[in-house]
């Protein structure tokens, strides 16, 4: 099993709507950077969990768990001229975007701020923390996923 965080804007997609979906279950489209669509199509696995992160809020931060339900598959958004998501540039027979399913797992018992985050000298390498990192998916070790996971559970 691999670990992951996953960003969205909590007013675009929050945890809330994630838990609220029909069967917990979503796909996550949108993803229009190359490096995270290598991630979607080639390194996402089933069974893979993810923190889910909300960010461009104020405090940005982690507010739950999900599970990969569907590894990475055509995005469909690129297809769709209505859709904010379009990229003239995909087709079927080349297409460029990739998404993955999933479902939700937990809200955690208390919001993990990037604040708390970037204090802890076990977390200094996470990908997430460094300096000029705007990817919408990132990798976790093992060692930060079980961590984090004590983080939440603390006070």
């Amino acid at each position: 099993m691999q670990y992951w965080l996953f960003k969205s804007e909590p007013t675009t997609f929050s945890i809330d709507d994630l838990m609220h979906s029909p069967k917990q279950t979503t796909h996550w489209e949108g993803v229009r950077n190359y490096q995270v669509r290598n991630m979607l199509r080639d390194e996402i696995k089933v069974g893979d969990q993810a923190f889910f992160y909300h960010s461009n809020c104020n405090p940005p931060g982690i507010a739950g768990t999900m599970e990969i339900v569907k590894a990475g598959y055509l995005d469909e958004s690129a297809f769709d001229p209505q859709s904010k998501y379009f990229d003239p540039k995909s087709s079927r027979a080349k297409p460029l975007w990739y998404q993955v399913n999933v479902r939700f797992l937990k809200k955690l018992t208390r919001y993990i701020s990037l604040e708390e985050l970037k204090k802890q000298p076990l977390l200094k390498n996470m990908p997430l923390l460094r300096q000029g990192n705007r990817l919408s998916v990132t990798k976790v070790t093992k060692e930060e996923w079980e961590f984090i996971y004590k983080l939440f559970r603390a006070n």
